[in-house]
């Protein structure tokens, strides 16, 4: 991977990642590389100084400012990570509160609906088209996206 320093014709610098040299001069040939303040896509490398390592060890790094969609990276990140550690305190609850009917959930449901089994909050498996029949038999479902456990 290789980092250049963008430049779009409205004067604003940024910074964009590529697999190598001749994948950036194909991106940037074929305008796909916009610049993400004004969204110019007549955009092209800015000139670059190179970077001498020197054997003082001790020596701070240089300070890399941050581009323009650094911080709403970063935002988006900590967001997913709070939404999978929400999700995984709702598996938890559910798994503790509610009754685990498996592949039985649609059968289940509607026995539970319709009065023929006791009403208890349940969770299982069905399928898309399954979850879409209860719900036009007025069951109320929800669908939900289990994050993947980790040991």
């Amino acid at each position: 991977m290789i980092l250049y320093d963008l430049v779009c014709d409205q004067d604003h610098t940024f910074e964009s990642w590529f697999r190598n040299s001749a994948a950036a001069e194909k991106v940037l040939k074929a305008h796909q590389s916009p610049c993400p303040v004004c969204g110019s896509a007549q955009v092209r490398k800015a000139p670059m100084a190179p970077r001498i390592s020197t054997r003082d060890t001790d020596a701070a790094p240089p300070q890399v400012q941050p581009g323009p969609l650094q911080q709403p990276l970063q935002d988006m990140a900590e967001a997913m990570q709070k939404a999978t550690a929400a999700l995984a305190d709702l598996r938890e609850t559910i798994e503790k509160t509610f009754d685990h009917v498996g592949e039985k959930f649609p059968e289940e449901a509607r026995r539970i609906h319709y009065g023929e089994a006791q009403d208890r909050p349940i969770y299982g498996d069905a399928t898309p088209e399954q979850a879409k029949a209860l719900t036009e038999e007025g069951i109320k479902v929800a669908a939900i996206p289990w994050p993947k456990r980790r040991n």
